[in-house]
């Protein structure tokens, strides 16, 4: 468990309302902040979901955090150590977010964006204390999917993310380099590109490619990583067996790869196949199976850790 703080969460949408259900679960104090009244006065609500969620993993023994909502930025910002901006990904609105974030707090103050895709060097410019600045991008929902992406320039500033992320159960990795889309979001992309082309080529429809995904290499990268797979693919011989001996083929399979358009006929296929293989649930529910899925499986990893 990380030292009990604060945190002020800027940003009282879904990741907003997911992250502080984990920092409130592992006993941190949360303020939370919106330009938006609706949203904040929703929130307390929001928050409640995720937390009985997190209950039922049972992932802390630690005393629940206190939730404070503020409509005032500086009274959200008082005493916060580390500030988890959820802003729309809007690079000259978070700018000018963060210059409002760095007059009301001192130097030592950390602000760590959940930004999807933007990389630290966008978001910096006009920072008086640039270094203070972190990426700590979360698989969504953050409370569920443990991974958190971070890249920043101070060392210090990294090292105390890595522990505190990792002292409220996450997974943090850090980025050497920045990249936009940083590496899940990359990889993600990658791999729903060559769907899509599948899709769009004919070589199968949504439904197909899906259950092909999660019934195969689903299973196994939800517990080995796409290098460590291809490790144990190379039987004794291991990584360097398999590129003796597979990497010509592996190299066919990437020229054969996609690069698909959304053209109007494409996008028909994937909304067509997309509701077809929903079969008639709603988002709601489509995020219930989910979630309870996502809540079996953590509940597992728990149990084995």
């Amino acid at each position: 468990m990380a030292k009990k703080t604060t945190v002020s969460v800027v940003g009282c949408g879904l990741i907003g309302a997911s992250w502080a259900a984990l920092f409130l679960r592992a006993g941190h104090d949360v303020r939370a902040w919106d330009p938006d009244p609706q949203s904040l006065g929703g929130f307390r609500d929001r928050v409640a979901t995720p937390l009985a969620q997190l209950e039922q993993i049972g992932a802390s023994t630690a005393a629940q955090g206190v939730l404070h909502l503020s409509a005032d930025l500086a009274d959200a910002l008082e005493g916060a150590r580390l500030v988890q901006e959820n802003a729309p990904e809007n690079v000259p609105l978070k700018q000018d977010l963060y210059a409002r974030i760095e007059a009301l707090v001192a130097q030592d103050v950390i602000i760590a964006s959940s930004t999807s895709a933007h990389p630290w060097s966008h978001l910096s410019v006009g920072m008086k204390h640039p270094d203070r600045l972190i990426t700590a991008h979360p698989f969504n929902p953050p409370h569920l999917v443990p991974l958190v992406e971070i890249f920043g320039t101070d060392d210090a500033v990294v090292a105390w993310a890595e522990a505190f992320y990792s002292g409220i159960g996450s997974a943090p990795v850090t980025l050497k380099k920045e990249a936009v889309g940083h590496i899940a979001n990359r990889l993600a992309s990658a791999l729903w590109r060559e769907a899509v082309h599948i899709v769009a080529e004919g070589i199968a429809d949504v439904d197909a490619v899906d259950k092909a995904l999660v019934n195969g290499p689903g299973l196994r990268w939800s517990v080995l990583g796409a290098h460590m797979a291809y490790h144990l693919g190379g039987g004794a011989g291991g990584m360097a067996g398999y590129l003796d001996h597979l990497g010509a083929s592996q190299e066919k399979r990437w020229a054969s790869l996609g690069n698909p358009s959304l053209t109007p006929d494409v996008r028909e296929k994937l909304v067509n196949g997309v509701m077809a293989e929903a079969a008639g649930r709603s988002i709601a529910e489509l995020e219930a199976e989910r979630d309870a899925a996502l809540i079996a499986l953590a509940k597992q990893r728990l149990k084995s850790d």
